[in-house]
């Protein structure tokens, strides 16, 4: 395989910038986007330590949101009804419903955002309530 079609195939976490953030700080980086050979969808690696959550608070968003948690158990707020989301689920935001996401464990949590269709790269990817 050429090595583009690699480049444009393979996405991987910054390992480097993740540390260089520091492991006590939230960590986002946009895996696949409009900037960077994304078409419709935008694939997002989100590292959230203990005590932290979304920094837009309770909001919303002009598509649909996917979050697969990979590790960690994650705390959920969706139209005013609460969950808890561990490895291996999927939970589902729909455009335009109230939702915010937070850490109340001991351990990060990670997960990968999936946005669709493409968000507008003009715009916020959040709209505060």
């Amino acid at each position: 395989m050429v090595e583009g079609k690699v480049r444009e195939t393979l996405r991987h976490v910054d390992v480097e910038a993740r540390l260089a953030r520091g492991l006590d700080r939230r960590f986002e980086q946009n895996l696949i986007d409009a900037t960077n050979g994304g078409m419709d969808t935008m694939v997002r690696y989100v590292a959230t330590p203990a005590g932290e959550g979304s920094p837009a608070g309770l909001h919303i968003h002009e598509f649909d949101q996917l979050f697969y948690i990979v590790a960690g158990t994650m705390n959920i707020e969706i139209d005013g009804d609460y969950f808890e989301a561990g490895p291996g689920s999927l939970v589902v935001f729909r455009q335009g419903v109230p939702h915010r996401n937070w850490n109340a464990g001991a351990e990060e949590t990670i997960h990968l955002a999936i946005n669709t269709p493409m968000p507008d790269p003009d715009k916020p990817l959040s709209i505060s309530v």
